[in-house]
């Protein structure tokens, strides 16, 4: 079963609106149903009034059918009469946009309420674990599903001839990569990408493996994962049977589910796209969007993989939305290369521990870069998303395994950047006094550029610019003697001072004592 509110986002990107009664939205729906002059008994959660002539009779229907909620086709002027015949009834009354046609609403609403049910993972029909059992019954071994990207969706109650590898799997939710190199290594995954034929592998005491069969689940000529069933030795006969039969039933639900996540996904993302690029409604979207006003941020994040250059986004992007929209934190899409993420709440910390949240959940293979806007409202996102890229930009330059940057907290590093960016695309000064200083300093192997930094960022102190560069306080005064006979300095000009510090900050000599 799904709440009202993720039907109503789903629906929105349809041009579907709900008029009033925002407490109607943590509805559990169970059941659709549909107007029948031929039998007055009909019943359930939503109901799509198909033919109703006007607002006030798809509400009556609603109530007769003892329904939560009731579709039905209008202009936007009905507003106003929604609201008030929903109030009245205590029904949630979702106006559908002339244009858009019954068949198609049809297909969404049935696919969400009667297929959307959570498994933990938060994908996909509940009763894959049921599958699982099943087969598990029948075959006598403990059985798991996986996704093709060794991921575990589903598995059974049974642990007979379970083993430690198994359990790992289950814990972590995928198999491990030590098992995965393992398993590539004995070609079993180039056997299921090739065939629909069962496969045995024997038992590795070393990676705690029993023996197991292993079976694809395929959509036409697309992998969509695997079955495998713990046994000591290659099934045959009936239960090598309930094996593939049990393999084309996965597939259906497999199907089924994905339809359904790829719909909220692209839903999502269109949505998340029109805040982040602005000239919306943003209230409306927010809203569509099941976000509340207040703080947010958003979030850049590029994912590497050195053997999967062009999956390793799409993998972040399906981790990111996995789990149903109500039970993440935040809202997201993919442009190009780039994982855009709208996190609600204000602190640096708790994007700092989403993108963590993420590293965690993908292949250890995948290696994560990211950047956090400073809180921003609605309105405000699409410069959120521009300081999102130049704090990305910032931590893709940078140190490995740091923290990703936040504007907010680095707005001085994101300003010497962009001076940088500007050096490299523009026409430096070719002469003047840091230039002299820069020339004489590659000629001579001498160190007065970084001296007239450490000396200016001191504020004329000697004793402080001596000790960040190591030397003597005369030794400071001996260089800035020497580099007055290099070039002309005017120090005791505030402007010339700022100038030169910029310069040498744009030029890249600020990380250079």
């Amino acid at each position: 079963m799904i709440r009202l509110d993720r039907l109503i986002n789903v629906l929105g990107g349809y041009g579907v609106r709900l008029c009033g009664r925002p407490q109607t939205r943590s509805v559990q729906l169970r059941s659709v149903a549909m107007p029948d002059p031929t039998d007055d008994r009909v019943a359930g959660d939503v109901l799509l009034a198909v033919g109703a002539a006007s607002v006030a009779e798809a509400v009556r229907w609603a109530v007769s059918a003892r329904s939560a909620a009731v579709l039905v086709r209008a202009e936007t002027d009905a507003a106003h009469e929604a609201f008030s015949a929903g109030e009245s009834e205590d029904v949630a009354v979702m106006l559908v946009d002339p244009a858009v046609s019954w068949s198609q609403l049809t297909g969404v609403v049935y696919g969400l309420v009667l297929e959307g049910r959570e498994t933990e993972s938060g994908r996909g029909p509940t009763d894959l674990f049921a599958l699982a059992d099943n087969l598990a019954d029948v075959i006598g071994g403990a059985v798991t599903i996986e996704d093709r990207l060794s991921r575990v969706l589903a598995y059974s109650r049974s642990q007979q001839a379970g083993d430690p590898a198994r359990l790992e799997t289950i814990l972590v939710r995928q198999v491990p990569d030590r098992l995965r190199e393992t398993l590539r290594a004995r070609g079993v995954f180039d056997h299921l990408a090739s065939t629909d034929e069962p496969v045995f592998v024997a038992q590795d005491p070393q990676n705690g493996l029993t023996g197991r069969m292993a079976v694809a689940v395929r959509a036409g000529r697309e992998l969509l994962g695997s079955v495998w069933v713990t046994c000591g030795s290659p099934l045959t006969g009936a239960r090598l049977g309930a094996l593939t039969d049990g393999a084309r039933t996965v597939a259906l639900h497999l199907l089924r589910s994905r339809a359904s996540a790829d719909l909220e996904r692209q839903v999502e993302s269109d949505l998340t796209v029109r805040l982040l690029e602005g000239g919306a409604d943003a209230a409306t979207v927010l809203s569509q969007l099941g976000l509340a006003p207040g703080a947010m941020r958003v979030i850049a994040v590029r994912a590497h993989a050195d053997t999967e250059r062009h999956a390793a986004p799409l993998l972040a992007f399906e981790r990111a939305t996995t789990g149903f929209g109500w039970s993440r934190p935040g809202r997201s899409t993919l442009l190009d290369n780039t994982l855009y993420t709208i996190l609600p709440g204000e602190p640096a910390a708790a994007a700092r521990e989403w993108v963590a949240a993420l590293q965690a959940a993908l292949p250890a293979r995948v290696r994560v870069l990211a950047g956090i806007g400073a809180p921003a409202q609605a309105e405000e996102l699409p410069a959120g998303r521009q300081e999102a890229d130049e704090c990305l930009a910032l931590h893709e330059a940078g140190a490995p395994r740091t923290a990703p940057p936040a504007y907010d907290e680095s707005w001085g590093d994101i300003l010497l950047q962009r001076l940088r960016a500007a050096a490299r695309t523009g026409r430096p000064p070719a002469r003047g006094p840091v230039s002299a200083l820069r020339g004489h300093d590659a000629a001579h192997a001498t160190h007065y550029a970084a001296t007239l930094r450490a000396w200016l960022e001191a504020q004329g102190d000697l004793a402080a610019a001596a000790e960040r560069l190591g030397v003597h306080p005369n030794t400071v005064r001996n260089r800035l003697r020497r580099i007055g006979e290099i070039t002309p300095l005017n120090l005791d000009d505030a402007r010339q001072r700022l100038a030169m510090i910029i310069s040498l900050a744009a030029l890249g000599d600020d990380q250079a004592y």
